[in-house]
C-alpha cells in the first residue's frame, strides 16, 4: 500500500477500505464461533478475541498507509504521532451484541486533526451499510446521501439511548429514562453508539443522548451526524465529550437539553 496523503478524501478512502476488511474479519469469525471471551472494566464489559484481532488488522493497514499518525484503540493500541492526523478505532462497537449474534454491532474509524473529528467510517456489517463523512463533505451510506429527519415536536421523537456498564450509573440512567419517556415518542436501546449516532444521522431516530463513553465511540459517529445536520453538544447543551454527548435533529434538539436538565 502506498503512502495516503492528508487530503480528508484519501483519508476517508483509506478509512473506507479498512473499515470493510475489518468488518469482513468478524463476520467470517463470528460465523465460525468464538473461543476467547473474557471481561474488561466490569464483569459484563465484554471483549472477544475478534476485538483484538480486528484493532490488529485497523492498526497495521492504517501504520502501512500512514506511518506518522497517531493512534489510539479500545483494545490497547495507544502510539502517539507526528503528523498532526490521530486514528480513533473502535474495532467491535457493541461487543455484547456480537456476543449474542444480534445485528447492533459495527466497526468504527476515525481521523481526527487539531480541529477536532475530520473522517468517520461506521461499517455495521449485519445490515450491510457503511455511513461515512468528511468534515465538510457531507454524510452519506452505501453511496446515498444521508439527513436528520425534520421532526419538530419533542413528543414524536424517537430517542435512542445506551447505558454504563457500572451498575450504580446504570440505576441513574433508568431512572432518568422514566422520568422523560412519557415526553417522548419512545426509546430504542441498540446497544452500540456509532450506529446509534449514524442512525440520528440518518433520521431512523430523531435523537440520541448517552454517558460515559470513549472518544473512539464517539468520534467516527459523531462527523456523520454533523455532516448529516444534526446538532451536537453534551447533555447539558455545553460542548460535546465522550463523558457526554447529546445528538439530534436541530428542532428538538434545545427542548429535549431543557427535559433532561429537569429530571436531572
Amino acid at each position: 500500500m502506498t503512502r495516503v496523503p492528508d487530503d480528508p478524501t484519501a483519508l476517508l478512502a483509506l478509512a473506507l477500505e479498512v473499515g470493510a476488511a475489518a468488518a469482513a474479519l468478524i463476520i467470517e469469525g463470528r460465523a465460525s464461533g468464538l473461543a476467547n471471551v473474557t471481561s474488561k472494566s466490569t464483569a459484563t464489559d465484554m471483549v472477544t478475541e475478534y476485538d483484538r484481532l480486528s484493532e490488529a488488522l485497523i492498526v497495521e493497514r492504517l501504520t502501512v498507509a500512514r506511518p506518522d499518525d497517531g493512534l489510539v484503540g479500545e483494545e490497547g493500541a495507544d502510539r502517539r504521532g507526528s503528523s498532526g492526523i490521530d486514528w480513533l478505532i473502535d474495532p467491535i462497537d457493541g461487543t455484547t451484541n456480537f456476543l449474542y449474534g444480534l445485528p447492533g454491532f459495527a466497526v468504527s474509524i476515525a481521523a481526527r486533526d487539531p480541529d477536532g473529528p475530520l473522517v468517520g467510517v461506521v461499517v455495521v456489517p449485519s445490515t450491510g451499510e457503511t455511513y461515512y463523512a468528511h468534515r465538510g463533505g457531507g454524510a452519506f451510506c452505501n453511496g446515498a446521501p444521508i439527513r436528520c429527519s425534520n421532526t419538530t415536536d419533542l413528543g414524536h421523537a424517537l430517542v435512542a439511548t445506551g447505558f454504563s456498564y457500572h451498575p450504580e450509573r446504570r440505576r441513574a440512567q433508568a431512572a432518568r429514562l422514566a422520568a422523560i419517556i412519557d415526553r417522548i415518542r419512545d426509546v430504542r436501546r441498540i446497544g452500540a453508539a456509532a450506529p446509534d449516532l449514524c442512525y440520528t444521522a440518518a433520521g431512523r431516530v430523531d435523537a440520541y443522548f448517552e454517558e460515559y463513553l470513549n472518544p473512539w465511540d464517539l468520534a467516527a459517529g459523531e462527523v456523520i451526524a454533523r455532516e448529516a445536520g444534526c446538532r451536537v453538544a453534551s447533555i447539558d447543551g455545553s460542548p460535546v465529550h465522550p463523558g457526554s454527548v447529546l445528538v439530534a435533529t436541530p428542532a428538538i434538539f434545545g427542548p429535549l437539553v431543557e427535559l433532561i436538565a429537569a429530571v436531572q
